[in-house]
């Protein structure tokens, strides 16, 4: 929706792209200047970088994810060639708070750095010698024009960023730890639900901490007072009793074995 806001006073043409058992396989690159890929995707599935970067070697390869916290598991974006990284860092840290504010992390090539909205500050040392920071790559226009800097159609969430920092550097390596712990729950709980009659996994692909299960109707019932997953139907009508799991570290294996449970008893 902030896409066509944007694109809507502008000659830029924005196309869905269809998905094909889950990931996303089919465009065309034809008249096209960027193809935006959300990895992990909103199915949860970790999508093949290395073939879409293929497809479209001569556009501009922009990702975008709402979980960054799998980067500690996946390989670097710069392997693929990706020109432009964006995402949600709210987990770093950041309480939920029904929706705000939230941290967005943007990061590209070295090409492209001049044309990144917003403010960057850099690392630098004062005439003592002493570490400091400052404003960095400054265009004239943020502070003399303001209907033309790029830096007014961002917030500030410096204080955001900076819960993020901490968090951060407090998990350091530990941090792919973390996202193990996701993973390995997720991988649990999908396998478990697969064995039983009547709930089957929706897509045979490599996940992070989110999965796709098609539940029966009669186990649904059982579920009620649960609330399990997030019913995909009205986002993909051909994916009616399908739902989206996710599990984090907020996630005790317990309350994983409750619901199975409950869902076999």
């Amino acid at each position: 929706e902030v896409m066509d806001t944007y694109a809507r006073a502008s000659e830029i043409k924005i196309v869905d792209v269809d998905i094909t058992n889950g990931l996303t396989s089919d465009f065309k690159t034809e008249d096209s200047a960027a193809i935006i890929i959300q990895n992990p995707n909103f199915f949860g599935l970790i999508e093949n970088l290395k073939e879409i970067r293929k497809k479209a070697e001569d556009i501009l390869l922009i990702t975008s994810t709402t979980e960054p916290l799998s980067w500690a598991m996946l390989k670097p974006f710069s392997e693929y060639d990706v020109d432009i990284v964006t995402a949600e860092g709210q987990s770093f840290g950041n309480p939920m708070n029904f929706g705000g504010p939230g941290l967005g992390i943007i990061a590209t090539k070295n090409a492209y750095v001049r044309q990144i909205p917003g403010r960057l500050a850099g690392e630098t040392v004062d005439i003592h010698g002493n570490r400091s920071f400052a404003l960095t790559l400054c265009t004239r226009e943020q502070h003399i024009r303001r209907e033309r800097a790029t830096s007014n159609i961002c917030t500030n969430e410096g204080l955001c960023m900076l819960a993020a920092a901490v968090y951060l550097v407090t998990y350091g390596k530990n941090l792919r730890r973390l996202a193990q712990l996701n993973n390995q729950l997720a991988v649990y709980f999908a396998g478990k639900l697969n064995q039983i009659e009547g709930i089957d996994m929706v897509f045979d692909k490599p996940f992070f901490n989110e999965f796709v299960v098609r539940i029966r109707k009669d186990i649904l019932s059982k579920l009620s007072d649960i609330e399990i997953g997030v019913s995909l139907e009205n986002y993909y009508p051909d994916l009616k009793d399908c739902y989206l799991i996710c599990c984090t570290e907020m996630t005790p294996k317990e309350d994983i074995d409750r619901v199975l449970h409950e869902i076999t008893q």
